[in-house]
């Protein structure tokens, strides 16, 4: 799976600020969003790596806009922590098939 991590992404800033979060990583797509935190950081932590490639999954399975609509409508009704997309990515921190997804020297990721 090809996918961009971006480091000083102005929407995980956003994010975090919302979240009142030091560090946070967001999926918009297939591009994970980095604030204050980098790609090194990310790649290390493979359980935080793994929710965030379940995220790029469900934006591809649903599309860009059903997904960022359905999870808005599933927050709001159920909230962050019970939203059924965040328990499905915190599901996937330890499931390693999203380990063949991982970045590996240039072969599955792109920084940006």
């Amino acid at each position: 799976m090809n996918y961009r991590i971006r480091e000083r992404s102005f929407w995980a800033r956003l994010a975090a600020r919302k979240m009142g979060s030091e560090k946070m990583a967001m999926v918009l797509g297939t591009t994970i969003h980095l604030h204050n935190t980098s790609v090194e950081e990310l790649l290390r932590n493979r359980r935080w790596l793994r929710h965030e490639l379940a995220h790029i999954r469900q934006f591809r399975e649903l599309g860009f806009i059903r997904f960022l609509w359905e999870y808005l409508i599933e927050s709001m009704r159920k909230g962050y922590y019970h939203n059924r997309f965040e328990i499905e990515a915190r599901a996937a921190e330890i499931d390693d098939s999203y380990d063949s997804w991982v970045y590996v020297g240039g072969n599955s990721a792109r920084t940006s």
